[in-house]
């Protein structure tokens, strides 16, 4: 047995069956991550009033979650390559369901967020563990492709599902169900986990690089605090301002000190990598546009359209089913057989034509006309970007390191989706405004700079997806992927 093997965190061979039952629990984790980061926003006005939050407080509920979520990321990813992929994956799961509890309990507003902020931290463990879990179980090329494909269509739908379920529990059950209803999803992903993940185990003498740890959660905590600061005073405030730019003085120490230390958090040569950079940067823009349409189309659905929860819930359905279509009718059918960006470039493409349908939204209903056509464009082609975004973000890494380069993957998206909504937000805001501006307001007024706002936001996020195809063209070059050691 030669040193690399030694090295090597072992892959225990398993049979086929059992490799896919075990898929399907990590599958499960993964969607319970990613559907709370939306699940919440419908039960917003009822957590609001039940607990007396102010407007200004309320987006603490959200926040919350995504500033543990992003920041500590990497942080997860590193634990998991450390204690092992399964324990890390249990525990990550019992600390979500125990957070979930709390929160759903909570008899006051700083208890929610705490529970928020503890759902966000275990994610962090979760989303990293569930993807290097695939990474380094699937290796032969098909069945890569499927496990890829399942994993881009949770990442390119949860959050559309998260939306339809809580509308569910919040509209037949109550808000606190919307957090509740994590508690038996975790039971039954540790269950099946414990019974079908192979139990390798981490490292052994890994040593955490402590100041990279400091400065990289400072710095993505920074970042993703500034954007949410956006939506409320605006890209120009000081606050703004203040935190983007510690977040910038941050991540560049903590490049500085990846660059030298012996013991990195993040080795540089995962990003540097012209194909999984190219990958995380391409999975970040297809997540800003994507989060944009979110927010856009959640308030013309209930704002201008006035959708119940249910209704709007339901209406983000056909994205869901979209994004299913495009993750197994094409990507996986692609995946082995042509490179990369033959794949990511074109749904890129095609998710920007979903956006540009957006565009033309008008004030008086128009859902089978407008929205259903460009939720099916945007499903099929974020789901092409995503799929393979994720097998090449974590291709070619060793098994000790398939955390942190899967939590790399996690944190450009989350980066993505805080900035896209963000900016996005801002430019929405800005022509409502500019709308406005010498008319008188009344009900039919407002709706008209609401949709105008939101066309001309939509119009941005097409422009983001087109940069997306352009730079996953330029910058992957990977063929089909290939088994790993071959």
């Amino acid at each position: 047995m030669n040193s690399a093997t030694k090295l090597a965190e072992p892959i225990t061979p398993r049979p086929d069956e059992r490799r896919w039952v075990a898929l399907a629990f990590i599958a499960l984790a993964q969607l319970m991550a990613a559907l709370d980061a939306t699940i919440v926003s419908i039960a917003l006005p009822w957590a609001q009033r039940a607990l007396g939050a102010s407007d200004a407080e309320r987006q603490w509920i959200i926040t919350a979650y995504t500033l543990a979520f992003g920041g500590l990321l990497l942080v997860g990813g590193r634990i998991a390559d450390a204690l092992g992929r399964k324990r890390t994956f249990l525990i990550g799961l019992a600390g979500f369901a125990l957070a979930s509890a709390l929160g759903g309990s909570a008899g006051t507003f700083a208890m929610l967020l705490v529970a928020r902020a503890a759902q966000g931290a275990f994610a962090a463990l979760l989303a990293p563990t569930a993807l290097s879990l695939l990474a380094v179980t699937f290796t032969e090329p098909r069945e890569r492709a499927r496990a890829f494909a399942l994993y881009g269509a949770i990442a390119g739908s949860g959050a559309a599902i998260g939306l339809l379920l809580g509308g569910i529990l919040t509209q037949y059950l109550n808000w606190r169900w919307c957090l509740y209803v994590n508690v038996p999803i975790a039971m039954v992903a540790a269950v099946g986990g414990w019974r079908f993940l192979s139990g390798a185990r981490g490292g052994s003498g890994h040593q955490f690089d402590i100041p990279g740890v400091l400065l990289v959660t400072g710095g993505l905590v920074a970042l993703v605090y500034a954007c949410t600061q956006v939506v409320s005073a605006g890209w120009g405030s000081a606050t703004v301002i203040g935190f983007l730019a510690i977040s910038a003085v941050l991540l560049i120490a903590f490049v500085l000190r990846e660059a030298r230390t012996r013991s990195p958090l993040l080795p540089l040569w995962i990003v540097l990598d012209r194909n999984r950079g190219g990958a995380y940067l391409a999975a970040a823009l297809a997540i800003a546009g994507m989060f944009g349409a979110f927010l856009f189309l959640t308030y013309y659905l209930q704002v201008v359209l006035r959708y119940s929860p249910l209704q709007a819930g339901l209406a983000f359905l056909p994205l869901t089913v979209a994004s299913q279509a495009g993750s197994w009718g094409i990507a996986s059918v692609l995946m082995p057989r042509v490179p990369a960006r033959l794949i990511m470039a074109p749904g890129a493409l095609v998710a920007a034509a979903g956006m540009l349908v957006l565009t033309q939204i008008p004030v008086n209903g128009a859902y089978v006309s407008h929205v259903l056509p460009a939720e099916i464009l945007l499903g099929i082609g974020i789901a092409c970007v995503m799929a393979p975004a994720f097998n090449i973000g974590t291709l070619g890494v060793d098994p000790r390191q398939a955390g942190v380069a899967a939590a790399t993957v996690n944190a450009a998206v989350q980066v993505g989706a805080s900035i896209g909504t963000a900016l996005l937000n801002t430019i929405a805001s800005g022509a409502t405004a500019a709308y406005l501006l010498g008319r008188q307001s009344s009900a039919g007024v407002i709706d008209q700079a609401l949709v105008h706002g939101y066309a001309t936001a939509t119009a941005w996020a097409a422009a983001v997806l087109v940069l997306g195809a352009v730079s996953t063209f330029l910058l992957v070059n990977a063929g089909p992927p290939r088994p790993h050691g071959t």
